[in-house]
């Protein structure tokens, strides 16, 4: 197959193929003039490309699975993604169902709305700020060396 058939197959544009072709994802198995030319097998490995983008790995992680004999799958990675997914989906319902709670809710001020006050209280909505958390553990070990301001 050329690269113009292999982007129409698999929906992904010529650039993208080439871009792959130079990570070293896929590889070409000749020329015909100054097209590529790739067997069909590229099509599935497109697709199982496609499909570890769309669960969030990099193409670097992905390379790392592919091994000239075939998918050499990290369990482990698969894991830790799926659980990374579990958390964004958590958040993404949360905010979700505050965003339709607002929507419908009759209180006069969003601010005058228990359940509204309670999901933000929950801080839902936002990831911990790193500085913060920290800060406490700075402050009480400057007061046991002694070291203050």
């Amino acid at each position: 197959m050329d690269i113009a058939e292999v982007a129409k197959v698999s929906g992904l544009p010529a650039s993208t193929i080439r871009f792959y072709e130079e990570k070293g994802l896929i590889q070409s198995c000749g020329r015909s003039g100054l097209r590529r030319l790739f067997s069909a097998h590229v099509i599935e490995r497109l697709a199982l490309i496609s499909l570890g983008r769309s669960a969030g790995f990099s193409l670097d992680e992905i390379a790392e699975m592919f091994t000239p004999e075939g998918p050499d799958i990290n369990r482990a990675l698969l894991l830790a993604k799926a659980d990374e997914l579990d958390r964004t989906i958590e958040m993404l319902v949360a905010m979700r169902d505050g965003l339709r709670h607002a929507a419908v809710c009759k209180a006069p001020s969003h601010f005058e709305c228990p359940k509204f006050l309670r999901l933000a209280g929950k801080n839902r909505f936002r990831q911990p700020n790193k500085l913060k958390e920290n800060k406490p553990k700075r402050e009480k070990q400057k007061r046991k060396t002694g070291q203050f301001n």
